[in-house]
């Protein structure tokens, strides 16, 4: 039996329209290498659409390429993720469930304060789902998570979770593996990683869904298993490669001309761009910096999309030395100084809107009241600060 292990497809995901074209793409290509495969069926763990509710355009396209796995006789198979996941149930997975393209695999009752799930069977296979929720909500509940007897299948259980081995340092609540039911293959998707380890294995992004993901992945990845004997293959899903420029800047009198020039260096041709400018200005704003011939010089070169972060780039900033008697005053006295160095029309702004927003919700008010009672204020303020005076 072979089956394919997706997660974090992230459908929708990207703003930029070139890289949402590529996440569509790259989740093709993941399609396109199943059918080629004859893959038994496709198991998605979690977070196959970016959002709960994704766009038209969106579930057309998931829905023309799940159907191609359809007509080619390949079964598909899901759990929702944190993303995809709504506590109401309602979600666009019930839509693809419902229109027979694919089989939520989550399914579970509760016994004595215990969650057994049942499996879906396919062939010699049992499948066991249980869904990502939002802030790792399902961590707590997967403690208590028992499976259904199914002897003599090989067991596959897919979650949508972080499990200690996998997270390293990172200070976020996991599961350990001991905490979870014997499987014989752990299908994960939540954490966007490449991990394979002792059968408890994270697919990676089919297409990274941010600049750092970009930078440290480049590719998108999912696996393809083979169940006996066991054999786990890494796919990596290619369609562009990835153009690093680290640069720090000191002045951004001249950060334009520095940046442009180590542009001109680069082949970046039909390739996605990463600029990180780091750096602390003694020189200049960061806002001198001309993006705008910056992003016409990576046209002019052919990147196939520039993405830019700047931010690492600060200024330096310059500090301000006070001595006061009265410490209730040390507030109004840095107000008063850093007017007096930095004169602007505006400054006239600072106190009445510091106090505006010092408000307090009251106890029985609304949020929409309260919030309603702020703009109020902070309208008062500007009305009075930007009249027009009567003889104008």
């Amino acid at each position: 039996m072979k089956f394919a292990h997706l997660a974090d497809c992230h459908l929708g995901s990207w703003r930029q329209p070139e890289l949402q074209k590529l996440n569509i793409e790259s989740f093709k290509k993941a399609i396109d290498i199943c059918i080629q495969e004859k893959v038994n069926f496709v198991l998605i763990a979690g977070d196959l659409f970016d959002s709960a509710y994704p766009s038209i355009e969106t579930l057309e396209e998931a829905f023309s390429e799940i159907k191609r796995l359809k007509d080619s006789g390949i079964s598909c198979y899901l759990i929702a993720g944190s993303h995809d996941f709504s506590a109401s149930g309602k979600t666009f997975l019930s839509v693809l469930e419902k229109s027979g393209f694919c089989k939520n695999i989550y399914n579970s009752e509760l016994r004595n304060e215990e969650i057994f799930l049942n499996p879906s069977i396919h062939e010699n296979v049992a499948l066991y789902g249980y869904p990502g929720k939002k802030t790792g909500l399902e961590i707590q509940e997967l403690r208590k998570v028992r499976l259904q007897e199914s002897p003599g299948f090989f067991k596959v259980l897919a979650l949508h979770t972080c499990i200690e081995g996998a997270i390293g340092t990172l200070p976020i609540d996991s599961l350990k593996e001991s905490e979870l039911p014997k499987a014989d293959y752990y299908a994960l998707g939540h954490l966007h990683i490449d991990y394979n380890k002792d059968r408890y294995v994270y697919a990676g992004p089919i297409f990274p869904s941010n600049f750092q993901e970009l930078e440290e992945l480049k590719h998108g990845s999912f696996y393809l298993v083979n169940t006996s004997p066991l054999d786990i293959k890494k796919v990596v899903v290619k369609l562009k490669d990835v153009e690093i420029l680290d640069l720090e800047i000191t002045n951004s009198l001249i950060g334009t001309d520095t940046i442009i020039t180590e542009l001109k260096k680069r082949d970046i041709k039909d390739k996605i761009v990463l600029m990180r400018i780091s750096g602390k200005l003694k020189q200049g704003k960061v806002s001198d910096i001309n993006f705008k011939d910056i992003d016409s010089i990576a046209k002019d070169k052919g990147a196939y999309v520039l993405l830019k972060s700047v931010s690492k780039l600060a200024t330096e900033e310059e500090e301000i030395s006070i001595e006061v008697e009265d410490i209730d005053k040390l507030e109004e006295e840095i107000i008063t100084k850093y007017t007096r160095q930095n004169k602007s029309d505006f400054d006239k702004l600072i106190l009445p809107l510091m106090n505006a927003f010092s408000l307090e919700k009251h106890e029985d008010e609304t949020t929409q009241t309260f919030n309603s009672r702020l703009f109020s204020e902070i309208s008062k303020i500007s009305e009075g600060i930007f009249a027009v005076p009567q003889n104008s």
